[in-house]
């Protein structure tokens, strides 16, 4: 699956006149090849299960998305090197605004929510960057701690100067 630079491989437009019609419920599950996609965007083996549960409520003006992200995905162990699975569960709550009613006031310019595009939300590439943002940077498999190697307690990486500047006995 190819996709442009910047935008998703998960897309799912949802309009804003639909959400407040069919109940304010909105749910994403990742296909396969969607998952695949973003796996190799994140540079992880895997990704699957991936789904995002949302609800929008309000106004266009501060429509407030709050939900949850949730997957099972495949990360590489930053001390074994060892592939492993682990789950992802990510909450959300996004503000976002219908930036048209801002055109020529002073909240243009200011720090507002995300916009709303075309009347609609993508909520693909929110469950996306929730799911980023819910992954380990560090991941570590379960019960694998890291443990520095010394060869005694002088050692490590002062160990030498401090037996260079020891005078000679």
């Amino acid at each position: 699956m190819t996709h442009d630079r910047g935008s998703s491989p998960l897309s799912h437009l949802v309009r804003i006149d639909r959400i407040r019609k069919d109940g304010n419920e909105v749910v994403v599950e990742a296909t396969q090849a969607e998952c695949a996609a973003l796996a190799e965007d994140f540079k992880i083996p895997a990704i699957r299960e991936l789904v995002g549960r949302f609800r929008a409520d309000g106004p266009s003006s501060r429509l407030v998305v709050t939900g949850t992200v949730s997957a099972i995905v495949t990360q590489v162990c930053t001390v074994t090197l060892d592939p492993f699975e682990s789950k992802v569960q990510e909450p959300v709550e996004v503000a976002y605004t219908d930036t048209d009613i801002l055109v020529g006031t002073d909240a243009e310019d200011a720090d507002v929510p995300d916009p709303i595009v075309g009347n609609r939300i993508d909520f693909g590439a929110l469950t996306a960057e929730f799911l980023a943002l819910g992954l380990d940077p560090y991941p570590r498999k379960p019960g694998v701690a890291f443990t520095p190697v010394t060869d005694g307690e002088e050692d490590g990486p002062l160990g030498e100067l401090r037996r260079l500047r020891q005078p000679d006995g």
